[in-house]
């Protein structure tokens, strides 16, 4: 495009675009604008419901039209325009707004341009959605855990007679049963092996935090928190687009975590596995967790060079396109094939079933099995 062309299309975007035959780029443009700044002229407004400002798709929006600044400027506008300083700053508003994700993810999206005196507040509301979730899924998350550090322990050849379990070896031979005997013939042992008290996993996830993740980053955190506080496990975070952020000196507090991040930007992800592949210091007895749409900035080959690398030493990795209720956001689809083609599975989570996913991983499970039979009960 030339600089005249340019040039009048941004007088066009200023002064009204009617009259004018606008290319699909110009009308997403100008509709993203009009949200925020064409009150009075019968344009729908950006926001809406229960007083709680629904800007995730517009925040996305202005992102993929407009440079850094432009952005920086727009979304300060918007923090005044939408209300949302009123509504943070009301007394009493908290108590009859009802949090929801959309909320949340969207003061994560202007985290940075929220007042300082006013974060403590947007801190309660992402608080109340953030508790809300730990009560849905601690239970499941420590149970799951637990029983695949048992199942991962389970041997064959238990050394000591302390070791064996007795009832599954009894029931693994009751078809050795001998009358003459008058007992169960134990052709196979089942038993533990010696198990540490202290780490017995690695687990290393990191989160994409281009626009389309932000639902993810919410329930990620709130995962990452707990698995962290399970002495078993070593847990580390990071989040990261063309930068990286180790998150993991923040997993007692996901709320932390959730400001700690900066929604939109590039997407590096060869740069972050690299980065994650120099926290895994026992390899065979470590998870490593990818939450990304896939669509890379970085060197693609190289990418796919680490991936491989990591399955070669013994990594479990695995990629989620979305851990999300509402299912997997656009992502590229050649790169999830030709990670599925090297056996890492690449595929969207719900919540609900992430701590089944984790423990199979943990447990060493077939996670190609337990993959298929997820998307048979989706």
């Amino acid at each position: 495009m030339s600089e005249t062309s340019k040039r009048d299309r941004r007088w066009a975007l200023v002064l009204g675009t009617e009259g004018r035959e606008l290319t699909a780029e110009e009308k997403g443009m100008s509709d993203a604008l009009g949200k925020l700044y064409d009150h009075g002229r019968g344009q729908r407004k950006l926001g809406g419901g229960n007083g709680a400002p629904r800007v995730s798709t517009w925040l996305s929006d202005i992102r993929t039209f407009f440079p850094a600044s432009v952005v920086e400027v727009v979304q300060a506008d918007a923090l005044n325009k939408l209300g949302l300083r009123a509504m943070l700053n009301e007394p009493g508003i908290l108590d009859n707004l009802e949090p929801d994700l959309e909320l949340v993810t969207t003061l994560a999206e202007m985290s940075s341009l929220i007042p300082e005196d006013l974060k403590a507040k947007a801190r309660q509301v992402v608080q109340t959605v953030v508790d809300d979730i730990e009560k849905r899924i601690r239970q499941s998350t420590e149970a799951s855990v637990r029983g695949a550090l048992d199942r991962a322990a389970r041997t064959r050849r238990p050394r000591h007679v302390s070791d064996i379990d007795f009832d599954r070896t009894i029931r693994a031979n009751l078809g050795n049963y001998s009358p003459e005997l008058g007992t169960v013939i134990p052709e196979k042992l089942v038993g533990y092996r010696r198990r540490n008290t202290g780490i017995e996993k690695e687990v290393v996830l990191a989160i994409d935090q281009s626009g389309s993740m932000a639902e993810s980053i919410i329930y990620s955190s709130v995962f990452a928190a707990v698995l962290g506080s399970i002495r078993s496990l070593k847990t580390s975070l990071v989040a990261f687009d063309t930068e990286i952020a180790d998150l993991t000196d923040r997993l007692a507090d996901p709320v932390d975590v959730i400001f700690g991040t900066q929604l939109g930007g590039g997407t590096d992800i060869n740069r972050a596995v690299a980065y994650c592949s120099g926290l895994i210091t026992s390899p065979t007895d470590s998870v490593f967790i990818l939450i990304s749409d896939l669509y890379e900035n970085g060197v693609r080959s190289e990418l796919l060079s680490r991936m491989h690398e990591l399955k070669e030493r013994g990594v479990i990795a695995i990629v989620l396109l979305a851990l999300s209720d509402s299912g997997a956001p656009a992502y590229d689809k050649d790169l999830a094939a030709e990670l599925r083609a090297m056996d890492i599975p690449a595929f969207a989570c719900t919540p609900d079933l992430f701590p089944e996913l984790f423990a199979a991983a943990v447990a060493g499970d077939d996670l190609a099995a337990f993959v298929d039979h997820s998307r048979e009960e989706d």
